[in-house]
């Protein structure tokens, strides 16, 4: 079934089937890998992604559902003040949640341009981080706000 859907400012259209993931037309229909896979039940937060500026799990997002809507990739972030924050404050160790991390940041900071050590917290709760850098996470996020 072909469906249309934009993808960082650019229209695709894919063949796959309606209850396909949105994770897995990115990754292995788009070649967009950035968006990581986690565990399947999006309870991580590695595959996290923006539709229509939200932050939502695309490993359980079915791409039949993003028909004709905007979907933000890490790859369509293009440098911002969340991705030079991540870098000033040295947040990543082994780096393979932060992608789902800096669009959950970054959606966060979209709807509030202060948000409290709670409003972070409350965020960012979906993402997992197995190295522990929360600390670095939330300097980095009210770093990006001050930007």
């Amino acid at each position: 079934m072909n469906i249309t859907f934009n993808v960082n400012g650019k229209n695709e259209t894919v063949d796959v089937a309606p209850d396909t993931p949105l994770l897995w037309v990115l990754r292995d229909t788009l070649g967009m890998t950035g968006t990581k896979f986690g565990c399947g039940k999006a309870l991580c937060g590695a595959c996290t992604v923006h539709l229509n500026g939200m932050a939502v799990r695309s490993c359980q997002t079915p791409i039949g559902s993003v028909a004709g809507q905007k979907v933000t990739t890490i790859e369509g972030l293009k440098m911002n003040s969340v991705q030079k924050a991540w870098i000033a404050v040295d947040v990543p160790q082994c780096g393979y949640c932060q992608p789902g991390q800096m669009m959950s940041a970054a959606a966060l900071l979209a709807m509030n341009k202060n948000p409290s050590d709670a409003d972070i917290d409350a965020a960012m709760s979906g993402n997992i981080c197995r190295c522990g850098t929360y600390p670095r996470i939330r300097a980095a996020i009210k770093a990006a706000a001050k930007a």
